[in-house]
């Protein structure tokens, strides 16, 4: 009887460890996960430290200091990429801080893949980042990946197009999940 009494908690100790798992690797990841809001919706975008930590952690950074709140979609080139992050919302401005080197990595860009945008020297990312539409092999290792779309990519579909757009639109709100009030 003993026996049969601790096979059961046991058991029911590895399907609380089990259930609670998720959560755990949940709000551990809330520190590597980024929502971005605009009108038409939110869209949740993973981190991906593991392959461009300078580039992540600059993301977060100028989120954080709430950089990207109300920034214009500038390019956007329809069934290839949207882009944002200027502040002068042309294409040529940045953030003050300084540029990053290159963490090219074998990450392919497909339909969410998130790249740091760059002039040709390979050294110049800043703030500014692209969301692609579908793939695009032709950019893999030419730009630093340092994120994924994992939901709301059909309200990126939405973004009026245009280089630049006639009516831009703007990213409403981005924060790190970790901070976000729920």
């Amino acid at each position: 009887m003993a026996l049969i009494h601790r096979t059961l908690a046991c058991i029911a100790l590895v399907m609380a460890l089990a259930l609670t798992a998720p959560l755990t690797a949940q709000a551990q990841d809330k520190e590597n996960t980024l929502y971005l809001d605009t009108k038409y919706g939110r869209v949740v975008i993973k981190l991906l430290p593991d392959i461009a930590p300078n580039h992540v952690k600059r993301i977060k950074t100028l989120t954080r200091e709430g950089f990207y709140d109300g920034l214009k979609f500038h390019r956007v080139i329809d069934g290839f990429m949207a882009q944002t992050g200027d502040p002068l919302g042309t294409g040529a401005g940045g953030s003050d801080l300084p540029d990053l080197k290159a963490e090219f990595s074998n990450h392919a860009f497909k339909r969410g893949t998130i790249g740091m945008a760059r002039t040709n020297n390979p050294n110049s990312a800043n703030s500014q980042f692209f969301i692609t539409f579908g793939n695009a092999p032709w950019l893999n290792r030419q730009y630093t990946v340092w994120g994924e779309v994992t939901s709301g990519m059909e309200y990126i579909d939405q973004i009026n197009k245009g280089e630049p757009p006639r009516n831009p639109d703007v990213i409403v709100k981005m924060q790190v999940a970790a901070d976000a009030a729920e």
